[in-house]
Order: C-alpha cells, then sequence, then structure tokens
C-alpha cells in the first residue's frame, strides 16, 4: 500500500514539523475532527438526551469495532473507560481475596501498571513478584513462573512499550486462568491495531486491555477492556452506570450488570468514543486493516534500518536495536538503545523532528501517514546530530 496523507491532511498540515512519534501520539485523522464536532453538537441539540445516542448508538458502535478487530465473540465483553489506568484500578477490586493480592508481572509494563502496582505494594495490597523483560527467552521465563503458581493475577504486555519487544507467546497463559483466579490481564496497548491479534480461542478466559491513543488513531478518551465472562462478577469500585441494564447480586444488595458493563464508572466524556468510532469506522472502510499498515511500516523501518546500518543517518550506527525485524510480529517503532538517546532526542526536536526517548531507549514511531521521504527527511535530520 502506498502512504495515506490525504487521511491527515490537517496534522500533517503543520508547519516545520516531522512526525515520527506515531508510536506514541499518533496523529489523528481528519475524520476525528468532524466526530468531535459532532459530539458538541449532540451535547448542545439533545442536552439530556444525548446519552441515548451515546449509550445506544456510539458507545455499541465502539464495542463493535474493538469485536472485530480482535475477533471476539461478543461485543459485550467490551467496556469503556476514560483511560486504562481506572480500569486497571477496578479490575484489582473485583479480585476475592482477604489479603494482598499476589500479582506476577513483568518489569517492562507500562507506567499505569507501573505506578499503581509500586503504591500498591507499599500500601500492602499486593505483592509483586516481576520477571525481566528482556532477552530471547523472556517467554519460557514467564510461562514458567506463571506455571509455578501461587498468583491471583498475571500481568503482561504483548508489545513492551519501551523495548518494542513483542510477547508472542503471551496468550498461552490462557490455559492457567479460572474465574476463581489466576486471572490474566494483556496489555494490548502497544499491540491493538498494531500486531494482528486474535483472541477468539482464548476470549472466555483472559482480560485485554488497550485503548484508543496509539494505533486507533483516536486520541485519548477512549480506553477498554475485554472481560471475559464469570471473571470479575463484582468490583468492589464501582459506579452507578454499572447497574444499567439486566442485574444480579444479592437480595437488597449492590446489583451489577452481567456483561462487561460490571466494570463501568461513572458520568464520562463522551468525546473520545465519538473519534475513536469515526477512525475505527475509516479503517474499515479504506480496507486499512492491521495485516496492511503493519506490512508497510515494516517495510520503512527496513529502508532506515538499512540507512542507519550504512552509517547515513549519523551517529544513529553506534545504537543498539532492540527490536530488530525479525520472523515473528513486529512492533510499529524502532527502538534505539544509546546513552545519549535523550540528547538525540533534543537535538532533534530543536528541528522541529519529534521523536521520543524511554531512559536511554530513542523510539521512532512509522504509520500509514509516513512515506519514503518521511524517512529520508528524518535520516538526514539524524545525519547532522552530533556523535
Amino acid at each position: 500500500m502506498s502512504a495515506r496523507k490525504d487521511l491527515f491532511s490537517r496534522a500533517l498540515g503543520v508547519p516545520d514539523r516531522l512526525h515520527m512519534a506515531a508510536h506514541s501520539h499518533h496523529l489523528w485523522p481528519d475524520v476525528t475532527l468532524d466526530a468531535q464536532v459532532d459530539a458538541w453538537r449532540d451535547a448542545a441539540v439533545l442536552a439530556d438526551h444525548k446519552w441515548d445516542k451515546v449509550l445506544g448508538e456510539v458507545y455499541p458502535a465502539a464495542q463493535g469495532l474493538v469485536a472485530r478487530e480482535l475477533k471476539l465473540p461478543s461485543p459485550e465483553t467490551v467496556v469503556f473507560a476514560p483511560n486504562t489506568h481506572s480500569l486497571l484500578a477496578v479490575l484489582l477490586s473485583a479480585v476475592d481475596r482477604s489479603g494482598p493480592v499476589r500479582v506476577l508481572a513483568t518489569d517492562g509494563e507500562f507506567h499505569s501498571f507501573r505506578r499503581q502496582a509500586q503504591r500498591w505494594v507499599e500500601a500492602g495490597e499486593i505483592e509483586l513478584t516481576l520477571v525481566g523483560s528482556e532477552g530471547p527467552d523472556l517467554a519460557e521465563r514467564f510461562l514458567a513462573a506463571a506455571r509455578e503458581g501461587g498468583h491471583d493475577l498475571i500481568f503482561a504486555s504483548h508489545v513492551f512499550f519501551k523495548t518494542g519487544l513483542v510477547f508472542d507467546r503471551v496468550f498461552e497463559l490462557a490455559d492457567l486462568a479460572r474465574p476463581e483466579g489466576p486471572w490474566v490481564v494483556v496489555d494490548g496497548y502497544h499491540g491493538f491495531r498494531a500486531v494482528s491479534t486474535d483472541l477468539s480461542a482464548v476470549a472466555d478466559r483472559i482480560f485485554y486491555l488497550a485503548g484508543g491513543y496509539k494505533y486507533a488513531m483516536a486520541g485519548e478518551g477512549a480506553a477498554f477492556l475485554h472481560a471475559p465472562p464469570g471473571f470479575g462478577p463484582r468490583p468492589v469500585l464501582t459506579g452507578w452506570y454499572a447497574e444499567f441494564g439486566d442485574l444480579e447480586g444479592p437480595p437488597g444488595g449492590v446489583g451489577y450488570v452481567r456483561d462487561a458493563g460490571r466494570f463501568l464508572g461513572a458520568t464520562f466524556d463522551p468525546s473520545g468514543l465519538y473519534r475513536f468510532v469515526a477512525a475505527g469506522t475509516m479503517l474499515e472502510r479504506e480496507g486499512l486493516t492491521t495485516t496492511a499498515m503493519a506490512r508497510h511500516v515494516a517495510r520503512l523501518k527496513s529502508v532506515l534500518l538499512a540507512r542507519i546500518a550504512l552509517g547515513e543517518a549519523g551517529p544513529l550506527k553506534d545504537a543498539v536495536v532492540l527490536n530488530p525485524p525479525g520472523t515473528g510480529p513486529s512492533a510499529r517503532f524502532l527502538a534505539l538503545r544509546h546513552e545519549k538517546a535523550s540528547a538525540w532526542k533534543q537535538a532533534l526536536a530543536e528541528k522541529g523532528v519529534v521523536v521520543d526517548v524511554r531512559d536511554d531507549v530513542l523510539r521512532v514511531g512509522l504509520s500509514i501517514y509516513h512515506d519514503e521521504a518521511h524517512v529520508e527527511a528524518f535520516r538526514a535530520a539524524c545525519a547532522a546530530l552530533e556523535p
């Protein structure tokens, strides 16, 4: 496929900017502006009745997009929230355990999990065991630790946010999952619409957490959780939206809906869902499947890596590529480790080139709005960096 700059004319029209950070803040396609205006117009025109449209049309459309992308048996297993942190907090509150929740995770999880998990440890609410996320034997080490048992919740990323490494065997953890525990939670934020993901065989046993900010191209406010039926029927942290529908619970007690809505909170800004639906519908309409987009990005990554290896991108040749192309799934960004990564990022920013850094790793994210000209412009900018 060719680059689809036409779908991002407004964002690409910003002068003096070369955006090479699609993995971090994906540029918004043009259709999301119309969606944002629609959200405002519905609020103004429909007023109190806007929720009839939000919950009756927009929300189900967003659930359907997720279900089709992930091959879920039912869209009713998908629940949305403003961010993944709130979903994570509600999810942990649903674990039925009198003592600290025993959690197994990796040391490469995103900050929404890392920071909260550290605070839960301090508060005595969880006992946390971490497995190193780097190295070719990650899958074997993590699966072995999980199979040892003794955990209430197992949490791991499909694609690691810093290194871009793909944990392609993460879904094997579904074999361990039980409604009474352990629960398996896969962080799919850097995998959703980046790596083709088919959950049809494991949807009845795993949780899957992701959102619209990255490759779904919708921005903030549209995080989601796939929640398998029978797992966590009564979260302790609960909002009044979780009682809309067919309820179950003890007589006179707090009732919960039977579907994924049991994890809902309270009133939210629906504009993120409008954008999520608009961007997802655009991708489906244009035939921009995850496989097709990943193939386009992989080609550009190969071009860039070849130029780096030849020394044509300045000091980037001295960086270690943490996620080189291989035979398996690949992240939609390059992770380049070097002690001067932060200095390079700053120098590039002064030239109007947008990348980002995580510790000593420079991340370069590509998408369908990039072409060879963008890669060449980035290479030239890097060639001028000081060693």
